[in-house]
């Protein structure tokens, strides 16, 4: 059995190796491109587990993937294998328990757990999982993020609307990124994934002020309207309050894009409408049901503010029917 080296930007799969030699194959990967730690699986098919590693400027994104296992940090790997670097792990799939020191954390998808690879740690997944992961070497932590470090493992989920937001803004940036379609250069980027884990860490662990850091709030913005547009009652205040700033503030956030937080929700809603409009699968609902899925009050309000964004009614922006469908059928 071989093992690859880590470069860059890498990717493995443990299915196209042999059952017997999994378990030591991903331990030895993860050490040379991640962290030591030893890997328990539990299902009777071996452990079945991929891994893509990216590197970003002087951070390292991970996303994985497997079955049900367990991975451990002993303190005798601590020794053995040290890793100065706190980690940011993101769970997208799955359900998972952490295990610490301190105690036991309980993590679902879409929580985001921060913590220090010079500490012990357990993480079980007892179903099929995914997660994220961004290493952040810990001088960079204490730097941008966090003077403090993290002195214990922290649990980031939906404890308001604003850590909601600033989870699922890190997961969209992490998943572009890993998948190859992040927009800007690794620098910008890095920058925001900064920026955010700081906004997130800061206020628990120094004690800061829980308002996001500037080069992210509008990307924070933006991701929660995309997320709320179906609410009817999404407004400017209600995105101050994700964002954590005053709607004065927000405005002025938004000042770059040339357009009122206001302005922004209604032709965001003006173009997802349109987008379900012209799609011909979206031909069986009706203008009003369109209307009300994408938050508007009324179909009249609807297609008085469409018309006055494109110049034609929501109507018109439908599709012509297809003329084989309308042709009378012949009868045998």
């Amino acid at each position: 059995m071989t093992t690859p080296a880590a470069p860059a930007a890498s990717h493995v799969s443990t299915r196209c190796v042999d059952p017997a030699d999994r378990v030591d194959f991903w331990e030895e990967y993860n050490r040379k491109a991640l962290v030591g730690l030893t890997c328990s699986p539990y299902s009777e098919q071996g452990l079945l587990a991929s891994q893509t590693n990216v590197q970003l400027h002087d951070l390292r994104l991970a996303d994985i993937a497997g079955n049900e296992h367990v991975i451990e940090r002993t303190p005798r790997t601590c020794r053995a294998l040290p890793k100065d670097s706190v980690f940011a792990t993101l769970l997208t799939a799955g359900q998972a328990v952490f295990f610490h020191a301190g105690g036991c954390l309980s993590v679902r998808a879409g929580d985001l757990v921060l913590y220090d690879t010079r500490q012990s740690y357990l993480f079980g997944f007892p179903s099929t999982m995914r997660q994220l992961l961004v290493d952040i070497p810990s001088r960079t932590f204490s730097e941008h993020c966090a003077a403090g470090g993290v002195a214990t493992p922290l649990l980031f989920g939906g404890e308001s609307a604003t850590e909601g937001a600033l989870v699922s803004t890190l997961r969209s940036v992490l998943t572009d990124w890993t998948a190859g379609r992040g927009s800007g250069d690794a620098v910008s980027t890095e920058a925001t994934v900064l920026d955010l884990v700081r906004s997130l860490a800061a206020p628990r662990v120094d004690g800061q002020s829980p308002a996001p850091a500037r080069p992210s709030q509008l990307m924070v913005a933006k991701e929660y309207v995309a997320h709320h547009l179906c609410d009817p009652r999404l407004c400017a205040e209600h995105v101050a309050d994700a964002v954590g700033v005053s709607t004065r503030h927000l405005s002025r956030i938004f000042a770059t894009t040339g357009v009122s937080p206001s302005r922004y929700i209604l032709e965001q809603r003006l173009a997802r409408a349109r987008e379900q409009l012209t799609d011909p699968r979206s031909r069986h609902l009706t203008v009003a049901d369109v209307a009300h899925q994408w938050g508007f009050a009324s179909q009249a309000h609807f297609t008085r503010v469409f018309r006055d964004h494109f110049g034609h009614t929501p109507g018109d922006a439908r599709p012509a029917p297809d003329p084989a469908a309308l042709r009378p059928r012949r009868r045998g």
